[in-house]
């Protein structure tokens, strides 16, 4: 009696895994996250995501960066720099403090702000 309860349990939990089998899970800079299986594509073997390769595609222009970095307080920009992964603008606040902002090229977060 005790088996049939143990495999009974074991179908009952196979049964409803089985959904969520359908669903990939992407990790990326915001987390992780479920992502639906109509937005997934299989390519060599992997799922990705047919959104996630366009904006990949796309970053930020220096001129999008500067516009952030005012939002951070930058009033005069001295340099913009592009670094591997980030656009690095230093300036003068409006105090006349030198001030320096790290913006993320490819999604425009501010990643730090001295």
């Amino acid at each position: 009696m005790r088996a049939w309860t143990y495999g009974a349990l074991a179908a009952a939990t196979l049964a409803l895994a089985t959904p969520a089998m359908s669903q990939g899970i992407q990790i990326g800079p915001d987390g992780i996250r479920v992502v639906p299986q109509e937005q997934v594509r299989e390519r060599d073997g992997r799922p990705e995501r047919r959104e996630e390769r366009r904006e990949d595609r796309r970053e930020l222009s220096e001129r999008e960066a500067v516009r952030i970095a005012r939002q951070e307080g930058v009033r005069e920009v001295d340099s913009v720099r592009r670094t591997r992964g980030a656009y690095r603008i230093v300036g003068i606040d409006r105090r006349g403090d030198d001030i320096q902002v790290d913006i993320d090229r490819r999604n425009g977060a501010v990643l730090s702000v001295r």
